[in-house]
């Protein structure tokens, strides 16, 4: 049998080795002495508390004994949650993953712990810890899958939100696995992680899919504004939505809208655009609301253009240039407001060599996005820069600038790796080989190192 070496053992060397008493190294370290002498004689676990003093007084790094005290203290004695919850934080905190498993893959037969396990996970999820809050979860859902619960639903869309990624393939997995527990969910809840679907739909250009996503949410949305404004309604009971309730009914018709337009039925996607203008039956009148309504208006006035542009009306370009030029957009939006342009001057032969120009600086910024914990910006906004810069490569390579062309279309190429996405792959694939006898040696040399790495 493998002897499991012990932490008192390794201290009482230290002890040893720098000619120390308990007594002097419980004064340096602020553990009592009592606490370490029943810790060597009677082998009574030290807490975690008291082991990060120790192990500072040793001068040894931070957690430098937790996978020691997982052996000695948790595996092979009988479980206490005393000692696991505590550790379980702090190596969240000192980002010791492997630890945490150990230590949940010790206690995930125990279904009374499922509920302790899932209290830590939300709060280190509260935190911005996802990473170490995934293996709870994960082990609550292992329990509880055979149960019709909210909390496992709550696990599975937690599990969701945390997997969605760059990887495009792996997002539709995550977002099947979720979708069959969306209803689970209290009713509030559902209207947020509907939002978050539809986001990831939207991303992947599953419009079938994200129509009844975003028509769900729009159903959901308007029964739970009536039920806020009935007069039998207590005032402010119940759990909070993240966005004001009316703004996931006109978020609902903007999406509808976005699949109208990626159909090619502009007239739909206009008549959507007017809807979620027209606010009058807006209960609410403060402040935080009519932030949000005048956003909505401002929107519907964009994608009114867009929907004219986009249809073949390109006398409304110089109005929709103005639009952007006037607003104070940010850079998700002037990805999708650019995208429009480039679609159109490709779609109708326009040249927009000034309007590029003119953006060069937004241009620049779009390229250099960062990653965002909010489910639009983390999803659509990566995979609209990456049409942007598609519809770039094919307007300057129609134009003859190809140095411009081929750079913006290597650079797509190599995105489609990193998010798998074989659509853009292939569209890429297409596009180099129609302009391919433009392309020098370099480009060549890098179009053909991407695609074998495909």
């Amino acid at each position: 049998m493998k002897h499991t070496p012990t932490i008192s053992a390794e201290f009482e060397d230290y002890l040893k080795q720098n000619d120390m008493t308990l007594s002097q190294f419980a004064e340096y370290s602020g553990v009592h002495q009592r606490t370490l002498s029943n810790w060597i004689t009677q082998h009574r676990p030290v807490s975690v508390q008291q082991l990060d003093r120790i192990t500072v007084a040793m001068d040894l790094p931070e957690g430098y004994f937790y996978d020691l005290y997982i052996e000695n203290y948790i595996i092979d004695l009988s479980p206490n949650f005393r000692r696991i919850e505590p550790l379980l934080y702090r190596c969240a905190e000192l980002d010791k993953l492997d630890a945490i498993r150990r230590m949940v893959g010790h206690i995930m037969d125990n279904p009374l712990y499922a509920s302790r396990l899932f209290d830590v996970a939300e709060a280190l999820f509260e935190q911005g810890r996802h990473a170490a809050a995934l293996p709870l979860y994960e082990n609550v859902v292992e329990v509880e899958k055979y149960q019709h619960s909210e909390r496992l639903a709550t696990c599975q869309y937690r599990i969701f939100t945390i997997q969605v990624g760059d990887d495009q393939s792996r997002n539709l997995k995550v977002a099947t696995l979720f979708e069959p527990f969306m209803e689970r969910l209290d009713e509030i809840d559902q209207l947020d992680a509907l939002k978050d679907l539809a986001n990831v739909y939207r991303s992947l250009r599953l419009w079938d899919r994200l129509d009844a996503t975003a028509r769900k949410m729009r159903d959901k949305a308007e029964i739970q504004y009536s039920l806020k404004h009935q007069q039998k309604k207590r005032e402010g009971s119940g759990k909070k939505t993240k966005c004001p309730l009316f703004a996931y009914i006109t978020y609902a018709d903007l999406l509808c809208a976005s699949v109208c337009e990626a159909q090619g039925d502009y007239q739909q996607a206009l008549q959507y655009a007017y809807a979620y203008a027209n606010l009058d039956w807006v209960i609410e009148t403060d402040e935080n609301t009519q932030h949000w309504v005048n956003l909505y208006k401002h929107w519907s006035e964009g994608n009114t253009y867009v929907n004219k542009l986009l249809s073949g009306d390109i006398s409304v370009l110089p109005d929709y240039v103005e639009y952007i030029s006037v607003s104070s957009n940010t850079t998700k939006e002037m990805v999708t407001q650019l995208l429009n342009i480039m679609m159109a001057a490709n779609r109708f032969q326009v040249d927009v060599d000034e309007i590029l120009k003119q953006f060069e600086t937004e241009i620049d910024s779009i390229t250099q996005q960062q990653p965002s914990a909010d489910m639009y910006t983390h999803q659509v906004v990566p995979e609209q820069s990456t049409r942007f810069k598609y519809e770039l490569a094919k307007y300057y390579l129609n134009k003859g600038n190809y140095s411009y062309g081929f750079k913006y279309l290597l650079d797509v190429l190599s995105k489609s790796l990193v998010i798998n996405k074989e659509a853009f792959f292939i569209s890429c694939i297409r596009l180099f080989e129609q302009f391919k006898q433009f392309a020098d040696f370099r480009m060549c040399t890098k179009y053909e190192s991407l695609v074998r790495e495909g």
